[in-house]
């Protein structure tokens, strides 16, 4: 819906005060300007609610769009490996429905969530420290003396939400790795069940592999991550500013979780090649079987094109798209909400 607002000229009496006059109606301009004042003040008490409150946020809102999400994460991975061990044929036959078909009749209906448990403890830590750490990268950046005297400029701000969220992945990735990796090789796990738990899956990865197998393919890992959560809150950011401009009283919710959508969309679509190297690297070895990847990351991906084809880079894109178009939008409407009502709670303590 269109709305048209016509203003008129702004006349100052002698009495020093001032009127709006207008051939269609009047609207004050100290209105309009209390009300952006209002708004203003209302997103910078959301960006400075307390430490512990963002980590609440985000850790909150990680471990909800990945339970949500549960199910379609585990096909995406299932798909994902699919070329280390399966010959050609067996991989052509693969679809959504079939796997998850499978999933049904030889596992059960529980087994989509199968380590969500992990995932949870992994996402936890992982999205608080990723919120908390790109909160906290934005201002850093914004105080650089090139940057801070062109703070309204939206090509600065693109830069500062792309590096800082790239920050922000790197850091996070790093922190938790050793959950992530146990996450994946849980999930990956189909009829034979050679981790029973988190931690036995931990031990058992020290114990055949070593303390330095807990961070097999992080190498993959942060080439990926950096530019994906770059991409991810660039664009989510981008999006979020321009749609609040030109309409500011839609819902928060709906903004957020639209935003979020197709910030997840493309930041799939830029790094799902290197998500998909790292989620086989982590499984290297699973179980005492022989490596299938003796080269570096390049390596690897010219072993993947020549026996797989292109498209075997993304493999598993469908299920994932399907994932995180609600996942990262789930993500960024209960991180959003959650700043809201604890700024909320805060002001009025």
């Amino acid at each position: 819906m269109q709305t048209e607002a016509r203003v008129g000229v702004v006349v100052e009496g002698g009495g020093g005060q001032r009127g709006l006059s207008s051939g269609h109606g009047s609207v004050s301009i100290d209105k309009l300007s209390q009300q952006q004042q209002q708004q203003q003040q209302k997103l910078q008490n959301q960006s400075q609610i307390g430490t512990v409150s963002q980590l609440i946020a985000g850790g909150v809102a990680g471990a909800l769009s990945k339970t949500c999400t549960a199910p379609l994460a585990r096909l995406t991975i299932l798909f994902q490996v699919q070329g280390m061990h399966n010959d050609a044929a067996t991989m052509r036959k693969a679809n959504i429905w079939h796997e998850a078909s499978r999933i049904v009749s030889e596992e059960g209906f529980r087994a989509f969530w199968k380590g969500n448990l992990v995932t949870i403890a992994h996402r936890l830590p992982y999205s608080s420290v990723n919120f908390y750490a790109y909160e906290h990268y934005k201002k850093l950046l914004h105080v650089i003396p090139g940057l801070q005297s062109r703070r309204e400029s939206m090509s600065t701000n693109l830069c500062v939400h792309f590096v800082a969220g790239g920050l922000a992945g790197i850091t996070a990735a790093s922190t938790t790795y050793p959950l992530d990796l146990v996450r994946t090789r849980l999930a990956a796990q189909t009829n034979v069940m050679y981790y029973r738990g988190i931690g036995h899956a931990l031990q058992t990865i020290c114990r055949d592999e070593g303390v330095l197998g807990l961070y097999k393919g992080l190498g993959a890992t942060l080439l990926g991550v950096g530019p994906s959560i770059a991409i991810s809150f660039s664009v989510y950011e981008t999006l979020r500013s321009y749609w609040q401009l030109q309409r500011p009283h839609d819902s928060t919710v709906l903004v957020s979780l639209a935003c979020g959508s197709l910030s997840g969309i493309a930041s799939s679509t830029a790094t799902f090649p290197l998500d998909l190297v790292r989620r086989r690297k982590q499984l290297e070895g699973v179980g005492g079987r022989a490596r299938v990847y003796t080269t570096g990351l390049f390596g690897i991906f010219k072993h993947i094109i020549r026996t797989e084809g292109f498209c075997g880079l993304y493999r598993g894109i469908l299920p994932e798209y399907y994932k995180v178009v609600p996942g990262v939008g789930i993500c960024f409407m209960t991180y959003e909400t959650l700043k809201m009502l604890l700024a909320d709670m805060n002001s009025g303590l």
